[in-house]
């Protein structure tokens, strides 16, 4: 069953339209995300919510995984670069601006990568915003808020239920523990964990470095 799953960009670029053959939701890959040899994608209602006019709104890596869950939410201006090898099992990507993870990185389900929280903080802006969202095309909140790149490094694990906040980066093989909010940068190695994310300890940097 596997094998009936194996989906390549080159598969898909052949394709006028860009479906999946295992795909139990009747979408399409955007013609902006670029995915690299034997990529995988479960489903394209992953990308119900895609809305990126960048040339390349999506590049996904060679050998990545997305599976159920995942949805890349991302906005006009929007950029998600995902690196090879790396594995997200049912993440939420929230961007208007950019979000990049690195290679042989793996997220666990319900977490959320947002660089921008589209509301602003000011009660009384976020009221007359709202008032405005029944008239909007599909019902949708325009990005109301400044938007922090995310930047996610080579070998990390994230565990699930975490939410990394705005403008954060997380260094090369970090481990962020399950339920964390990421607030600030996290340095190469270490793990993390809490809300707010604190140092726990450092680990073992000696592993080979994604090529």
């Amino acid at each position: 069953m596997a094998t009936l799953h194996r989906w390549s960009a080159q598969l898909v670029d052949a394709s006028a339209e860009r479906t999946l053959s295992w795909d139990w939701y009747p979408g399409r890959i955007p013609d902006n995300a670029i995915l690299g040899e034997s990529a995988y994608i479960e489903t394209t209602y992953s990308f119900t919510l895609f809305r990126s006019t960048d040339p390349a709104g999506l590049r996904f890596g060679k050998a990545a995984s997305s599976y159920l869950g995942t949805m890349f939410d991302v906005g006009p201006q929007g950029r998600v670069t995902v690196g090879d090898y790396t594995l997200l099992h049912g993440v939420r990507f929230i961007c208007e601006k950019s979000i990049a993870v690195g290679s042989y990185t793996l997220i666990s389900w319900n977490v959320v990568l947002m660089d921008s929280y589209r509301l602003p903080f000011d009660a009384a802006r976020r009221r007359e915003i709202l008032r405005h969202v029944p008239e909007a095309d599909g019902r949708t909140i325009a990005n109301a808020s400044d938007a922090r790149p995310i930047s996610i490094g080579d070998n990390v694990w994230i565990g699930f239920d975490c939410c990394i906040l705005p403008g954060v980066s997380i260094g090369d093989g970090a481990i962020i523990g399950a339920r964390s909010v990421v607030t600030a940068d996290v340095e190469p190695y270490t793990i993390v964990a809490g809300n707010p994310a604190r140092f726990i300890r450092t680990i073992n940097a000696d592993i080979p470095r994604a090529e």
